[in-house]
């Protein structure tokens, strides 16, 4: 991981085209929805289907997806629990921009630490950080295992795989909950409709 420090001798450089301007252009509230679980819960199902619901509708969402960003954004960190955290950091920084650009960010990654995930919210103002947590058990992640990497963790072939020998934290107050009902997993459709019951609630898809 890079060594990080304060800079210096910089400044604020302010623009006559704000976030309320760019909202108004695009008729909708810029926020982040952070959804986190364990690997193989559902969150790039649940971020693709919300993308996907959010573009019939006419507004604008981008996708942040945590594996994706490792292939270049955060390609030089490794899972060490610091690397962890500077690519939580990272990709912290770059939803607070799509949603100062007046999107709809949708951060879909694992974040196992309650701290990291904190620390982005607290980069928000006006409560525009909407966590979502995947409450799915770590027995039907297990049996799902679409990536092979439990098997893997199980093996002792990945160290420290979230979950097996690293452990999550799940949030403590997060906006939206999704979980299983009577043992059965709610489809995309109807996490997406979940999470977008909540954006229109708030007035994020409300025109500005």
């Amino acid at each position: 991981m890079s060594t990080l420090s304060n800079s210096t001798n910089i400044f604020w450089q302010e623009c006559p085209v704000g976030k309320v301007e760019r909202q108004k252009l695009l008729n909708q509230k810029g926020c982040v929805v952070w959804i986190t679980g364990l690997s193989g819960s559902g969150k790039s199902t649940l971020a693709c289907s919300l993308s996907r619901e959010l573009h019939s509708r006419g507004k604008l969402s981008y996708v942040l997806d945590g594996d994706n960003l490792r292939h270049g954004l955060n390609k030089d960190l490794s899972f060490k629990p610091e690397d962890r955290t500077e690519n939580i950091r990272r990709v912290g920084e770059v939803a607070k921009l799509f949603a100062d650009a007046g999107l709809i960010c949708i951060a879909s990654l694992i974040s196992p630490y309650r701290k990291d995930r904190d620390a982005c919210r607290a980069m928000l103002p006006y409560a525009n950080f909407i966590e979502v947590f995947m409450n799915m058990p770590l027995t039907l992640c297990e049996a799902r295992d679409t990536k092979g990497l439990y098997k893997l963790a199980r093996a002792g072939k990945i160290k420290g795989f979230t979950g097996i020998d690293d452990p999550y934290e799940p949030p403590l107050n997060c906006e939206i909950e999704i979980q299983q009902t009577d043992g059965f997993c709610p489809t995309p459709g109807a996490m997406a409709a979940q999470v977008v019951s909540y954006l229109e609630e708030k007035g994020y898809l409300e025109d500005q």
